[in-house]
């Protein structure tokens, strides 16, 4: 995912922003069994594809918050006062 928020930071060169990356790499990163199975419609596949990229966008703007060290201690320190 940093590698991805990189890319966005030459958007002015390579017009790959966020929304961009997220529309192309989102498929695969959040990849779903239920939208490659024959049971979605070719509508009901897009509206999943454009949620799965709204989120991965999500994360790509945020990369720095959701994958910092700080958060990481957070979340390891949380959850081992709840064990």
């Amino acid at each position: 995912m940093r590698h991805l928020a990189r890319l966005a930071d030459y958007c002015s060169i390579t017009n790959m922003h966020t929304k961009n990356l997220a529309i192309v790499w989102a498929p695969n990163l959040l990849r779903s069994k239920q939208i490659e199975s024959a049971c979605f419609s070719g509508t009901a596949a897009f509206m999943e594809v454009r949620i799965q990229s709204v989120v991965v966008e999500f994360i790509l703007n945020h990369v720095d918050v959701l994958f910092s060290s700080k958060l990481s201690s957070v979340i390891r320190d949380g959850a081992g006062a709840c064990a």
